[in-house]
């Protein structure tokens, strides 16, 4: 009993130490200190990735392999799109995602992995049938593009040609995205369901802010 309240504790802290980090990078942002923040970005994916290995946690060779297997075909997805203008239309990566291979940030690869572990434990939580639950893991990856590619540009994270993501990028995420969360549920992958839930919040409510106040 006494580790489980210890567990909770340090949940309970590293949950405050996200919201602490995106709501300092709100703030900073907002008050001119943009480029300061967002060159900050691969620390705090980084940040986020480690509260996930602890915390949800990725504690086993199946977790390990999956989280693998969904971060190298997200680098390769990526490095189709970038190279070829396969799935999600011409686009090219900035500079704050942090170092790249084949012109792909290396920590895309990880951010496709944590959205699916992520998304796929709330939905376990909210949902019984493995496509209920993998439509589920894939709207919430969607929703929170969706705001995300508004503020990219601004950020350089990623800027399209055009200015703007065509509507081939939408269906290539949603289609990815439900084939990884349909593997994630055939594997039975369980997880902390409010470690995931805040993982996802902090990134919502940031990229919502920043979609409204650009």
């Amino acid at each position: 009993m006494l580790t489980f309240f210890h567990q909770r504790r340090y949940s309970l802290v590293a949950i405050g130490i996200l919201w602490l980090f995106h709501i300092s990078g709100i703030i900073g942002i907002s008050l001119g200190y943009q480029d300061w923040f967002a060159s900050r970005t691969a620390l705090n994916l980084l940040i986020m990735f480690l509260v996930l290995v602890f915390f949800f946690p990725v504690d086993s060779i199946k977790k390990c392999i999956l989280f693998l297997v969904f971060g190298v075909l997200g680098i390769l997805a990526e490095y189709l799109g970038v190279t070829f203008g396969l799935f999600f239309g011409e686009y090219a990566y900035g500079d704050n995602f942090g170092p790249k291979i084949f012109e792909v940030p290396v920590l895309i690869g990880i951010n496709w992995a944590l959205l699916t572990f992520i998304c796929g434990a709330v939905a376990n939580k909210l949902a019984d049938h493995i496509v209920l639950k993998s439509l589920l893991g894939t709207f919430m990856m969607l929703l929170l593009d969706l705001f995300m590619e508004k503020v990219a540009p601004v950020f350089d994270f990623w800027e399209f040609s055009g200015g703007y993501a065509p509507i081939d990028n939408y269906i290539a995420w949603g289609v990815i995205s439900f084939i990884f969360h349909l593997i994630f549920h055939l594997f039975k992958i369980k997880g902390n369901f409010l470690i995931s839930l805040h993982i996802y919040l902090v990134q919502l409510v940031f990229f919502v802010y920043f979609y409204v106040y650009l």
